[in-house]
């Protein structure tokens, strides 16, 4: 799995770089359906806009994006949305 983080507007420092790799660790049991893993975070007005883009390895993509005031819940609830949507994927090529 490839990951690519990209900071907009804001400088991405290294203690966010090392949660964010944190937390993609949980995706450990996802590693052989994920392609690519690309991260924007974008500061806009003390507000964060975080997109997420996932390319699985079955041709199929995902965008997935939240937004708020405070950087560190924004990626949990990303987190939290990328593992819910790869389940989902997983589940449905298991079915077939």
């Amino acid at each position: 799995m490839n990951y690519d983080i990209q900071g907009v507007h804001f400088h991405l420092s290294d203690e966010i770089k090392e949660y964010l790799d944190k937390r993609i660790g949980k995706l450990e049991f996802a590693q052989q359906y994920i392609v690519d893993l690309n991260f924007k975070m974008v500061k806009d007005n003390n507000k964060y806009k975080i997109d997420a883009n996932i390319s699985f390895r079955w041709g199929t993509k995902a965008h997935i994006g939240v937004d708020g005031y405070e950087i560190y819940e924004e990626i949990d609830k990303l987190m939290d949305k990328i593992e819910s949507k790869v389940k989902k994927e997983k589940s449905k090529i298991q079915d077939h």
